[in-house]
């Protein structure tokens, strides 16, 4: 009998389309055999969808759609609840379909609830990967991929992932946190930040993905632009050393019950000055190598990290953590994402196709191992 699987995409974060993209491809390589599919998107200003079809998600029809579909808290139902109006006269509503309805007129307001077996969040950012979702699918007991609420919340927020990172002894840039309140004075953070750190930098707000807000800092006035900017995107802002090297990623997969393994390394070669949103998916000229040749034992030295840091911030499912490496071969941790991209470019799934894991094995070992939650 089949099970049935949600795919949530979307959100309402700056990785909106980015969502939508990864999740057309998780949903292309989900065993269908196994799972009835319910699809259901978050539009950016939070509203919850039911759509049909990955070609909706493509083409962005999907934000038309009048149907609601929301996940309830409810423990007790583990469910999903659809609701639609049929323009329809009650006594031509099937009754063998368990709906509540309610006559408005010429239309019926029909309510269903379907129960549900797991939830694949294919969300990026924040009000997805932060910990927000997973305290919904936490509330309701439904099996879910991926990362639970204190990982997703504590590797979301940079500042509070470097804060544990320190705490393993791993190598990571030198920072410095600044919170917007503090903007008042900006002469007063600008002159604490060049006591600690020399230009150029790297200003980060410390809760987004895909390297939104982010800014290279090479004097005063540019660090004073990169802070606003920041600051558009989060209360609380890194300021960070600027590392020259290689810019590197592993994927990492378990938790719970299953051992923690991690794939190669992956290389990006970025197309602008340092890998933005634009140049990461809109730039053609970034491209991504797989097992590159890099200094010394630093490869080994990445994997290690990786699976450290992801059992340190409590990791369960699946996390793609990227580090720089110089010349000389040192490992620099850089962050962790606990949902990574599934997008045609994305270096968590080829990571693990190097590895002879193909992206649909890939997904059906993240669902299987979703459904363990609870009993790890």
């Amino acid at each position: 009998m089949k099970e049935t699987l949600v795919v949530l995409f979307g959100g309402q974060s700056s990785e909106h389309v980015v969502s939508c993209m990864s999740a057309a491809n998780v949903i292309d390589r989900i065993d269908k055999d196994k799972y009835n599919l319910i699809l259901i998107g978050i539009t950016e200003e939070g509203q919850w969808l039911l759509t049909d079809s990955v070609d909706e998600i493509r083409s962005g029809a999907w934000r038309e759609s009048r149907v609601s579909a929301v996940i309830s808290p409810d423990a007790t139902k583990k469910c999903v609840v659809i609701e639609r109006t049929v323009e329809t006269k009650r006594e031509n509503v099937d009754r063998e379909e368990k709906y509540e309805t309610l006559e408005e007129g010429s239309s019926v307001r029909c309510v269903q609830e379907i129960p549900v077996d797991v939830v694949f969040p294919v969300l990026h950012g924040l009000f997805g990967e932060d910990g927000t979702v997973q305290g919904l699918l936490e509330l309701a007991r439904i099996p879910y991929v991926g990362c639970g609420v204190l990982a997703s919340a504590v590797s979301m927020d940079k500042l509070y992932t470097k804060i544990v990172v320190d705490d393993l002894g791993i190598r990571q840039a030198r920072y410095v946190p600044v919170m917007t309140g503090q903007l008042t004075d900006m002469d007063g953070v600008i002159r604490g930040i060049e006591e600690k750190l020399s230009y150029p930098v790297f200003v980060k707000p410390s809760n987004a993905g895909s390297s939104r807000g982010v800014s290279k800092a090479d004097d005063r006035g540019e660090l004073e632009e990169a802070l606003h900017e920041a600051a558009r995107h989060d209360r609380k802002i890194l300021v960070e050393e600027a590392i020259v090297g290689h810019e590197v990623e592993c994927a990492v997969f378990g938790g719970g019950g299953r051992p923690v393994e991690a794939s190669g390394v992956g290389e990006i070669l970025a197309a602008a000055e340092f890998y933005d949103f634009d140049a990461k998916y809109y730039n053609a000229e970034s491209k991504t190598v797989v097992n590159p040749e890099l200094p010394g034992n630093a490869a080994e030295t990445i994997r290690q990290n990786a699976v450290d840091i992801f059992k340190a911030v409590d990791g369960y499912g699946l996390s793609r953590v990227d580090f720089f490496v110089t010349d000389q071969g040192e490992v620099i941790f850089n962050e962790i994402n606990t949902m990574p991209g599934f997008t045609a470019i994305s270096m968590y799934p080829m990571l693990w196709e190097a590895r002879g894991v193909t992206k649909a094995q890939l997904v059906d070992k993240l669902i299987e191992h979703a459904k363990e939650r609870y009993h790890a």
